[in-house]
């Protein structure tokens, strides 16, 4: 910090003209040490006078100061010399006290790894696993409840201070009386179990057309069989992509609802499991969208974006199969796997969904055990505690580790001397199943203060849901502390985690994209907070039992061949060691470098792409419109970040001061991402690179790619405008890793 404040002078000085520095600038301690004017007096000149009397006066004095201080020194000397020091005599290996210094802890980081595998056993998982294993704990039901209540015990027997987090939250649930239906064509009516949560209510009738997942890419394939989707009813598989996303894909096709069921190509759950979820493109209660849902807060009516205008209800195999088997039209591709047709018009079936509006009071249940350094910045771990049925896979594994998590943590710091700079918090989220409701509802309600204090948050929910594979979605800004932890982490017999699932490239092996359905999204792309989620598999395909009645204990054990606890041990101890880490290093470990590949890749896409509408409809974009100012921001960005690692190698990292500057600069970072030119109530994703909207690059150049195929949907005006935003939101994250003001990179 000194280097950085001497540079700012030494700058100030080169730029400062002559006649300014010749001028007196005394009396009010500002500058003076920086003048040089010949014709003042030096202050001894000034206040003594410079008489030959005076000048011998102080002469002798300094004579006589000088062998007083002598004499000292050489007394001094000769006491050491006649009594040597028992310490260096009889003990002359010692080595110095240590002392804290608050940016070094006490205890080393191996030592740190070794009690936490110490704490986390597979015999101490059974009983946990008993303890919140529940057949019954919907959102806001007397189970949930029950819970939430068994795992503030725990905490408090731990010794960490507790509280809970009241919201009011409208869900939209079943039918109470009633159902809802299917008919297709004059046969049988069906009243499907399972249920969409968010659908649009009502009845439609239409004709089916099957498009495959339900993905962009299989409805333009539809289009391209000049297959009409207008008013039809979609039937999609599950999978690939969430209920949400299918259903807002044919909303977009002007389709009028959606029946979504498991193929059982891709599932071995039989042919009448009932399916749950919700199609809400977004998280939290939307009907409190970018607010929280506390009961004192009063709103106009209002309702996400993201909730379907179109019907949406799940269907069990074996109604798919006798739809399918009753298609007419146009044979589907082979790669599809289809063996029937893909509908016609004269496919009409009927479907009508009831489902009920209602609201729940739900509680977030909350633990902590407070640093010693920084404890107003901190880590949070959470885990899903609700589930449709059993979600013993769903929320009872993650609850398990969060609560295993607490107890080994907490019992490092009160019996073996561990002492965490920052803080942890742990949290039990309830209503995930409803699109991570809980949290997004906290994260809303404490959103000024959260992304000011809280630097990384650590996902538990399904990290359990097979064995043969291991992924991780995850911030950029935390792949390096990933990758360290996957090789210091041992799986089985003489095998890190890295070398069992990261053989080849562990970044295209093990890394995946964050996705809207993930717990953790909402902490990345909302609040600007560095996230991580991880899943042991089973291969390339999902867990077959999210979303019904058969994720239990056994489905699980029947995937992980018998496994459960022993996995549960190395996600604690995989979470663990990300946490432990993150709380007890001088500095946050953090890979800026990352972001600055990611946006030089978006840039070099855009850069091509703008040349090629320039190219072809000229009229558009003009060539005065140039990737340039875009380019100024990436390089911003990338002398920030490396400036910063100059900066930490040439600074005292004892300062804790230094460390907390440079910390929070980095804690920056992410929260600089999210775009200031939206509101978080239209467009609650905010992060340009990571996040879902136009202000995102991504959008940018899909939106060249409009303009360049005369999509009418494009707009030149609209594109500069979203292009400028998005320069300017890439600066200012520029601008703010660079640090002091006089530091800003304003070459843009």
């Amino acid at each position: 910090m000194h280097k950085m404040e001497g540079d700012h002078d030494n700058r100030e000085m080169g730029m400062m003209p002559s006649s300014n520095m010749d001028e007196d600038v005394g009396g009010n301690g500002v500058g003076d040490h920086l003048n040089h004017n010949p014709v003042r007096k030096p202050y001894v000149a000034q206040k003594f006078g410079r008489t030959p009397k005076n000048l011998c006066f102080m002469a002798a004095a300094t004579l006589l100061i000088f062998i007083i201080g002598y004499l000292i020194g050489y007394l001094v000397h000769q006491k050491k010399d006649l009594v040597p020091s028992p310490a260096v005599s009889m003990l002359p290996t010692e080595q110095p006290v240590l002392h804290e210094t608050g940016a070094a802890p006490l205890m080393d980081w191996d030592d740190v790894k070794e009690l936490l595998a110490e704490k986390l056993t597979a015999s101490k998982f059974e009983p946990v696993f008993s303890e919140f294993t529940s057949n019954s704990h919907q959102a806001g039901s007397l189970g949930d409840e029950d819970l939430a209540n068994k795992v503030i015990t725990r905490f408090k027997e731990y010794g960490m201070n507790t509280w809970t987090d009241e919201h009011f939250v409208k869900v939209q649930d079943p039918p109470a009386s009633g159902s809802n239906r299917v008919v297709f064509k004059d046969g049988k009516e069906e009243r499907p179990n399972g249920f969409l949560s968010y659908s649009a209510n009502g009845t439609v009738t239409g004709a089916v057309v099957y498009a495959h997942y339900g993905q962009g890419s299989d409805f333009t394939f539809l289009q391209g069989r000049n297959i009409n989707l207008n008013g039809r009813v979609v039937l999609v598989r599950a999978g690939r992509i969430s209920f949400a996303e299918k259903v807002a894909n044919a909303a977009k096709m002007n389709a009028s609802a959606v029946l979504i069921y498991a193929d059982p190509l891709d599932y071995s759950i039989g042919d009448t499991t009932q399916l749950f979820g919700h199609v809400h493109m977004g998280s939290g209660d939307p009907y409190t969208p970018g607010f929280p849902s506390f009961n004192h807060t009063q709103f106009p009516p209002v309702q996400s974006s993201g909730l379907p205008t179109i019907l949406a209800q799940t269907i069990t195999t074996a109604m798919a199969t006798s739809i399918q088997r009753g298609l007419g039209g146009q044979s589907g591709p082979a790669e599809w796997a289809l063996y029937h047709k893909l509908g016609d018009d004269t496919d009409v079936i009927t479907v009508e969904v009831n489902n009920v509006l209602t609201e729940k009071k739900i509680h977030n249940v909350f633990g902590v055990i407070k640093g010693f350094v920084d404890a107003d910045r901190y880590v949070v771990i959470g885990a899903q505690r609700d589930a449709w049925g059993p979600g013993f896979a769903t929320s009872t594994v993650g609850t398990s580790v969060l609560v295993e998590l607490a107890r080994s943590i907490s019992d490092m710091v009160k019996n073996d001397g561990f002492k965490p700079r920052r803080t942890i918090v742990f949290a039990s989220w309830t209503a995930g199943e409803y699109g991570s409701v809980g949290a997004t509802e906290w994260l809303e309600g404490y959103l000024s203060s959260l992304n000011m204090k809280a630097f990384s948050y650590i996902n538990l929910d399904g990290v359990v849901t097979g064995r043969s594979g291991f992924k991780v979605a995850a911030s950029p800004l935390m792949h390096g502390l990933i990758e360290n932890t996957l090789k210091e982490l041992n799986f089985g017999k003489d095998q890190s985690l890295f070398t069992q699932f990261g053989k080849g490239n562990w970044e295209s092996d093990v890394l995946e994209p964050l996705k809207l359905d993930n717990a953790a999204y909402p902490f990345l792309a909302f609040s600007g907070i560095p996230s991580v989620s991880f899943r042991f598999t089973s291969g390339n395909s999902d867990y077959q039992y999210f979303g019904t009645m058969l994720d239990t204990r056994e489905k699980l054990n029947s995937a992980t061949a018998n496994q459960v606890p022993q996995l549960a041990v190395t996600s604690a101890r995989f979470a663990g060691h990300i946490a432990l880490r993150l709380v007890h290093d001088h500095l946050l470990q953090m890979d800026l470098g990352k972001y600055e590949k990611i946006i030089r890749t978006h840039v070099a896409q855009i850069n091509t792409k703008l040349k090629n509408v320039q190219r072809m409809k000229p009229q558009l974009l003009p060539k005065a419109l140039t990737v340039q100012w875009l380019i100024s921001a990436y390089g911003s960005y990338s002398r920030a970040s490396r400036n910063l690692a100059t900066e930490i190698q040439n600074s005292d990292l004892e300062d804790i001061e230094m460390c907390r500057i440079i910390n929070d600069r980095i804690m920056a970072v992410e929260r600089n991402f999210l775009s200031p030119y939206v509101s978080p109530k239209d467009s609650p994703f905010r992060h340009i690179l990571l996040g879902s909207g136009p202000h995102t690059v991504t959008a940018l150049s899909n939106h060249l790619d409009a303009l360049r195929n005369d999509d009418p949907e494009s707009d030149a005006d609209l594109f500069r405008n979203q292009f400028a935003l998005a320069t300017w939101t890439i600066q200012g994250c520029a601008n703010s890793l660079a640090g002091d003001i006089w530091s800003l990179d304003n070459d843009i």
